[in-house]
């Protein structure tokens, strides 16, 4: 008879009820929140892996001058440099330069302010090559082409709730590139 009336009371109480709906509603609203906290992890990850790129190009300027064009072969050094600026973001060692960066060539711009490569490219150790006719008239322009370095910089992102998060969908790793012109 006590286990009919407990059954009883347990099936028919009202004890309990707010609590067992503020589980139901939480467990319904956490999701969404863990999913706005990931990307906003992702966002400022991304942010800080395009200010390592900036950094990186902002090595090139601060350590090199247009005298020492190309950087990539007048220019001791200047790896090491754009390395430990990439690194300095909150990211730190886990951002990294893309094989193969830092990457130089001549450029001119076209009439759509896109850059198009008109040497060869060149790296740490085999710098580019000027192209023969050293104008960009097939471009539109009177300018003589330019010199720039591009450091491109990547981050392997990985969701903090990578089991309920949206932000698994997300593209990883997280590649950015940034230029600078050095003559």
């Amino acid at each position: 008879m006590t286990d009919a009336r407990s059954l009883r009371g347990f099936l028919f109480g009202s004890r309990g009820a707010a609590a067992a709906e503020f589980a139901l509603i939480v467990s319904i609203l956490v999701v969404p929140l863990l999913n706005v906290i990931d990307l906003a992890v992702y966002s400022f990850r991304k942010v800080q892996v395009e200010l390592a790129a900036e950094a990186g190009a902002q090595a090139v300027r601060s350590y090199c001058t247009p005298l020492q064009s190309p950087v990539t072969a007048n220019c001791p050094g200047v790896l090491g440099q754009i390395t430990s600026a990439v690194q300095s973001t909150s990211l730190g060692a886990s951002v990294s330069l893309q094989t193969p960066s830092p990457v130089e060539g001549y450029y001119c711009v076209d009439g759509n302010n896109n850059l198009q490569l008109v040497g060869t490219l060149g790296q740490i150790g085999s710098p580019p090559v000027k192209p023969n006719t050293f104008n960009c008239s097939a471009y539109g322009s009177s300018a003589a082409p330019g010199d720039y370095v591009q450091v491109a910089v990547t981050y392997a992102y990985t969701p903090v709730f990578s089991s309920v998060s949206v932000a698994t969908l997300l593209p990883t790793p997280v590649v950015r590139t940034a230029w600078y012109r050095v003559g």
